[in-house]
């Protein structure tokens, strides 16, 4: 499989320490680029990364997947309390909802 720089999962957003735009990258948490509008910091973070990845595969080095091209099962596994389970117990009794659809409910907004 072929990896593309833009099938990444890019953000922009303001940085207020920085006084300028930052282009991040999920896959390539150390990685940033700041830049003075919200397209340059884009460009720049896409370009960052092509960089990164054409150095690691000339080091052989494992490349991340795109968290677009991974496969979810909608399963994870959370430990909480168990005072906080008892609570959710009772909140989903008194609304007639499985914990499950209590919490995926409040995850979800």
């Amino acid at each position: 499989m072929t990896l593309q720089n833009d099938h990444y999962t890019y953000r922009v957003t303001w940085s207020p320490e920085d006084e300028e735009y930052i282009g991040l990258c999920a896959e390539f948490p150390s990685l940033s680029w700041l830049a003075e509008s919200p397209e340059s910091a884009l460009k720049g973070i896409r370009r960052t990364v092509e960089l990164v990845i054409k150095d690691m595969k000339n080091n052989d080095e494992k490349i991340p997947l795109p968290i677009a091209s991974k496969n979810y099962s909608g399963k994870f596994m959370v430990r909480v309390p168990p005072k906080v389970h008892r609570n959710l117990a009772i909140q989903a009794a008194e609304s007639g909802v499985s914990i499950n659809r209590l919490v995926s409910s409040r995850l979800s907004h």
